[in-house]
């Protein structure tokens, strides 16, 4: 299957129970022919979450907390830390963790390759585990914490947005990227996105609006809870965006 354009919006989606009583919105329905699956994971009720050990056999695996808190757990990563609003974290292949409790209403995006993919259960290992070792290789990977409090924004790649690096680069050893772009206060919006060659080029709108334009076609007004696919080779761009607009851009190479 060739890639393909995709633009979810929030006011459409429906919500699927999963795993651990938490409720998933589909925001690639196309898999991109099965090598990706993105998801709006939303958990109603806070308190501690009936999750158990478990690992996933994944090529890439990453997620952002979008609002709220959940506290979580990794495999030789230390104790147990909270992941706050604007904070994401790199899975690597077969990492065991847990997710231990969270906020009432927490919401997260998580981003997978490929769509189908393995979960394993390990009920006989205990986390946090002994030993810390935060730069294990897993898979040709390492774990990646980000805290978004501790980041900088730097100039974005078209003129008049900003972004923060999550580390996603360094931690995939640049299979993957990830980025939460906002408007600069600054400068004005510059022309349309350079085409892209990656496999996965997937974005979902964290705050405010902007006018997406794909290929010089108007595909309206996408605001926060929307997603969309840019496909390899086709120009686009925001225009008009508001000034608190902020999207969660990822990018996976072929």
């Amino acid at each position: 299957m060739q890639p393909s354009f995709v633009l979810t919006r929030l006011a459409d989606g429906s919500w699927s129970s999963g795993r651990a009583g938490m409720l998933y919105r589909d925001l690639i329905p196309d898999r991109q022919g099965g090598r990706f699956i993105a998801s709006h994971i939303r958990v109603p009720d806070g308190g501690p979450v009936p999750d158990y050990v478990h690992s996933h056999r994944v090529r890439f695996q990453m997620i952002y907390c979008h609002k709220g808190w959940v506290r979580v757990v990794y495999e030789d990563q230390g104790p147990p830390f909270v992941l706050h609003p604007g904070d994401a974290a790199l899975q690597p292949p077969r990492i065991r963790h847990r997710v231990l409790e969270c906020s009432a209403g927490l919401e997260v995006i998580e981003v997978s390759c490929p769509a189908e993919h393995e979960t394993l259960a390990d009920f006989d290992l205990k986390l946090p585990t002994p030993d810390r070792h935060p730069g294990r290789d897993f898979g040709g990977q390492r774990f990646v914490r980000h805290e978004a409090a501790r980041a900088a924004f730097e100039p974005w790649s078209v003129q008049g947005f900003e972004a923060r690096d999550l580390g996603i680069g360094a931690g995939t050893a640049g299979l993957a990227t990830a980025h939460v772009v906002r408007r600069s206060t600054d400068a004005a919006l510059g022309k349309d996105a350079a085409p892209h060659d990656a496999a996965l080029l997937f974005s979902v709108v964290l705050a405010g609006s902007a006018s997406l334009l794909r290929a010089g076609e108007d595909e309206g007004l996408v605001s926060a809870g929307d997603a969309f696919v840019i496909p390899a080779g086709c120009p686009y761009a925001l225009h008009a965006a508001s000034a608190d607009f902020e999207r969660l851009v990822v990018s996976v190479a072929t």
